[in-house]
């Protein structure tokens, strides 16, 4: 984990971000448990309760659960939640301006199709 203190992105936003991310990669597999709050506050001198914030927002989303006692687990299914929701963020975020602007530009559903398919035999 990485966080930018210099950042207009709050920390446990970053925080949030980060473990996510590890889960969304399988860096954190289903059933398996993350850092605690005390590791990763101590590793990298962030306030404690600032680290709690960011996790509690992926406990919200139901991505990670609290274990009394023992600590914080990945919930099954919460890779697939991810991919759902960063899919339809990259609908949100791309494709519907792509199709705006092929609108504009009188670009045909075929023609786009064309260009997309352009755009990965390239990669």
């Amino acid at each position: 984990m990485q966080f930018n203190f210099n950042s207009t992105e709050p920390i446990y936003l970053q925080v949030a971000e980060q473990i996510e991310e590890a889960i969304f990669t399988q860096t954190f597999a289903e059933g398996e448990q993350v850092p605690s709050t005390t590791e990763i506050s101590k590793e990298f001198h962030i306030n404690p309760a600032t680290v709690l914030k960011g996790m509690n927002i992926l406990v919200d989303a139901q991505l990670i659960e609290k274990r009394r006692g023992v600590g914080m687990f990945v919930i099954a299914g919460a890779q697939a939640r991810i991919v759902e929701k960063r899919r339809n963020q990259f609908y949100d975020d791309y494709v519907k301006n792509l199709v705006v602007e092929a609108r504009k530009l009188h670009i045909t559903k075929d023609e786009l199709a064309k260009l997309i398919e352009r755009g990965f035999s390239t990669q």
